[in-house]
C-alpha cells in the first residue's frame, strides 16, 4: 500500500466513526452513568470490534458476512437487548449519591470492554464500512502482513482521536451532578442514550 492508500483509509475511517450512531450513542452514555474509565474500556472494545472486521475483510472473509448472515443478526439482537437492559437498570436504580465515582473493579471494565465488542459486530454502519468501503481503498490481493499491520495501527489511532474526546467530554461533565435531582436527570439520560441506541441498532437494516 502506498501512503496515499493509507491515508485515504484514514480519512474515511475518521469521518465514519466521528458521525453519531448505536457505538458513540452508548459510549457517552457509559460515560454519563459510570465515568472516563468504564467509557475507555467500552472504546476499547469498540476498537476490537472494529479491527474484527478489518482482519475479515483482509482475510478475503467479506463472504462469509453474506452466507452467515443469521451469525450477524443474532450479535445484533443481543447488542440490542444489553443495551435495552442497561437503559432500564439505568432508569430504575442507576447512580446514586454514594455511587457517583465511577467502578473501577475488574467486572466492570470487563462488561464494559464486552459492551463495546457487542456494540460495534451488532452495528450494520461499522458492518457496511469495513465490508463495502475499505475493499475499494486496499488491494486485498496485494496486501502484506506489514500492510495489516499499519492499518490496524492506524485503525486504533483513529478511533481514539474521534471516541476519547466524546467520552472525556461526558465523563466531566458527570462530575458536575452531585444533588440528588441532577443524578436523576442523568440516569434519566444515560438511560435515554442506552435505548436510543438499541433503537438505532434494531432499525438498521
Amino acid at each position: 500500500m502506498t501512503l496515499t492508500g493509507f491515508l485515504a483509509y484514514s480519512a474515511a475511517l475518521g469521518i465514519a466513526a466521528a458521525i453519531p450512531g448505536p457505538g458513540i450513542t452508548a459510549l457517552v452514555a457509559r460515560a454519563l452513568g459510570s465515568g472516563f474509565r468504564s467509557s475507555l474500556a467500552m472504546s476499547f472494545g469498540l476498537m476490537v470490534g472494529d479491527i474484527t472486521y478489518l482482519t475479515a475483510v483482509v482475510l478475503g472473509l467479506a463472504f462469509v458476512a453474506q452466507s452467515f448472515g443469521m451469525v450477524f443478526l443474532a450479535i445484533k439482537w443481543l447488542g440490542v437487548a444489553y443495551l435495552a437492559f442497561l437503559g432500564w437498570r439505568f432508569w430504575n436504580s442507576g447512580i446514586t449519591p454514594g455511587t457517583v465515582e465511577a467502578r473501577t473493579g475488574r467486572a466492570g471494565l470487563l462488561s464494559s470492554f464486552a459492551a463495546g465488542l457487542t456494540v460495534t459486530l451488532g452495528n450494520p454502519k461499522t458492518m457496511i464500512f469495513y465490508l463495502a468501503i475499505t475493499p475499494t481503498m486496499v488491494d486485498l490481493k496485494t496486501i502484506t502482513l506489514a500492510d495489516y499491520g499499519i492499518l490496524v495501527a492506524l485503525t486504533v489511532v483513529v478511533l481514539l482521536v474521534v471516541l476519547v474526546p466524546y467520552l472525556a467530554l461526558a465523563a466531566k461533565a458527570r462530575w458536575f451532578l452531585k444533588s440528588p435531582r441532577a443524578l436523576k436527570a442523568l440516569n434519566r439520560t444515560a438511560a435515554g442514550f442506552m435505548v436510543g441506541a438499541a433503537a438505532a441498532i434494531a432499525a438498521r437494516q
